[in-house]
């Protein structure tokens, strides 16, 4: 044993950090495509893809090869200078998302960040003194002090008060809601809205929600900034999910999936959002430098090569009819919703046990808002291993349920 493994060994019983989360029992080695693999060399099927970042899977040979690459050269210089992978990769975004400008940051945090920075100096821009933004209940917009304030969800915001001023909130998916707030609140500058909410519950909005947002905003010349954290990256079936309404938003914030596990945040900006940050307005030490930039960039062109939104919406429709058609049996399931590989399945009790249950059968998922069963497999999942999940979801809700008795 090394003197480092024996210091390790030393002080495994102590564990110095801080408990903000309930970590599972269980530690990955290594991965390959939708599989993870334990330190008892326990194999998993990851149906959470690590919260919607690892949309193209892990160990995906051209992001490796891009990691690879770009270590070697230069990880880091200073947004001082320019660098030339930021701009190709700005490019890339701006192609694929009808944007016109990108400000880098390293987490969807932070890209929400800029966004709410982005609509206060839009609104003093306007002669606006106290700017406000519509955001909505059950959503989530992030940790720091601006998005948990941003954010629709009291746990989340409990022992930080005060809070940050300036958002009105609007029930998700009601339009009349935002038309009252329009017709009574002469200080509102823009909404901030989630086209899906995932933290939420996987929470899917009546089709032309998103189209009638924009035309509120476009009366009241108000900015329509679309967090597509979770939703981005081709989880929905396109690209974003504002395309599925034919719109383009003002501003636009992405993450998760954007660097498929090395962090990387942006925040997107178009018509009259763009331009409003000047230099001196904002900026990031670590943003956009050439290590995470080279590494998207190769993630945005393996998914333009090989058709991942058309395979996020082939396999998630799979998924939805499977899973509807193994549960139709089983009463306490309330709902199944999923719009391409973004699923909720609603149960009628908390399930949060489920997690645990199906981790002892090698899967991996999630549950959030209490009683949604929440899965956000690979985007590069093929039939055999969507029947697969399926297979073992069912198994593991049946095993939660007691509903063991009906032959699915």
């Amino acid at each position: 044993m090394s003197i480092l493994d024996r210091f390790f060994a030393e002080k495994a019983m102590a564990n110095p950090l801080m408990p903000t989360y309930k970590s599972l029992p269980v530690s990955f080695t290594h991965g390959e495509g939708i599989y993870v693999w334990d330190q008892n060399d326990k194999q998993y099927l990851d149906a959470l893809s690590g919260i919607s970042v690892t949309n193209l899977g892990h160990n995906h040979p051209s992001v490796t090869q891009a990691i690879v690459e770009q270590a070697s050269r230069i990880l880091h210089t200073s947004n001082i200078y320019q660098i030339d992978h930021q701009r190709n990769l700005a490019a890339l975004l701006c192609e694929i998302s009808g944007m016109e400008q990108v400000f880098f940051s390293n987490s969807g945090a932070e890209a929400n960040e800029a966004a709410i920075k982005i609509a206060r100096l839009f609104g003093h821009q306007q002669g606006v003194d106290k700017p406000e933004i519509v955001v909505m209940e059950n959503s989530f917009h992030g940790r720091t002090m601006a998005t948990l304030s941003a954010t629709g969800n009291r746990k989340v915001q409990a022992g930080f008060e005060p809070l940050v001023a300036g958002f009105i909130r609007a029930p998700f998916n009601d339009i009349d809601a935002v038309q009252s707030i329009a017709q009574n609140n002469r200080n509102v500058v823009a909404i901030l809205v989630e086209p899906i909410q995932g933290e939420g519950g996987i929470n899917i909005p009546t089709p032309g929600y998103l189209r009638a947002l924009r035309k509120i905003c476009d009366q009241n010349n108000w900015l329509l900034m679309l967090d597509e954290i979770q939703t981005g990256m081709c989880r929905s079936g396109k690209y974003f999910a504002f395309q599925h309404d034919a719109i383009t938003p003002d501003v636009l914030s992405l993450a998760k999936a954007l660097g498929n596990g090395i962090p990387i945040g942006a925040c997107l900006a178009s018509g009259k959002a763009a331009n409003v940050f000047q230099p001196g307005n904002h900026g990031s030490t670590f943003g956009g430098n050439p290590f995470a930039c080279y590494v998207a960039k190769a993630v945005v062109s393996v998914m333009k090569q090989d058709r991942i939104p058309e395979n996020a919406a082939s396999q998630g429709a799979l998924l939805h009819q499977l899973l509807s058609e193994k549960l139709s049996n089983n009463k306490h399931v309330i709902d199944i919703r999923h719009q391409g590989l973004l699923v909720g399945i609603t149960l009628d009790r908390p399930c949060a046990e489920l997690v645990s249950i199906a981790l002892k059968n090698g899967l991996l998922i999630n549950v959030t808002a209490e009683k949604v069963i929440r899965l956000l497999p690979p985007l590069i999942i093929n039939t055999s291993q969507t029947h697969k999940l399926v297979d073992q979801l069912v198994k593991s809700i049946q095993q939660f349920t007691g509903d063991l008795n009906h032959d699915h």
